[in-house]
């Protein structure tokens, strides 16, 4: 399940300095990495960029979601927002936290 650009309605303006976490659609299992010293300043920049990764892994594949440590557990911020833009077309699961600290969340997409 991907997305369409013209399907997203999401609130956050990604600065020009701010790198895309990818530029295509992946058909095979992959991470992106969330923990970058912008990931730890802002957090709705580690919202958005889960969901254009989640929207960049093609049906039937995973992505491992790695988090900036400093936002604590996915589950306070990010599993609500992944429902909220993907409804019941994916799953996921908590993997561990890093020994850095970071967070890493392995999300299916249906």
């Amino acid at each position: 399940m991907t997305a369409s650009s013209d399907d997203r309605n999401h609130d956050v303006d990604l600065d020009s300095d701010v790198k895309p976490i990818t530029d295509h659609v992946h058909d095979n299992s992959w991470s992106a990495n969330l923990e970058t010293p912008q990931h730890a300043e802002r957090r709705d920049l580690v919202v958005e960029q889960a969901r254009q990764a989640v929207e960049h892994t093609a049906g039937g594949n995973h992505v491992n979601l790695v988090t900036h440590g400093d936002h604590g557990h996915p589950e306070t911020y990010l599993y609500d927002a992944l429902v909220e833009t993907f409804g019941d077309a994916l799953s996921w699961e908590y993997v561990e936290q890093c020994g850095c600290g970071g967070h890493v969340t392995r999300v299916y997409v249906e």
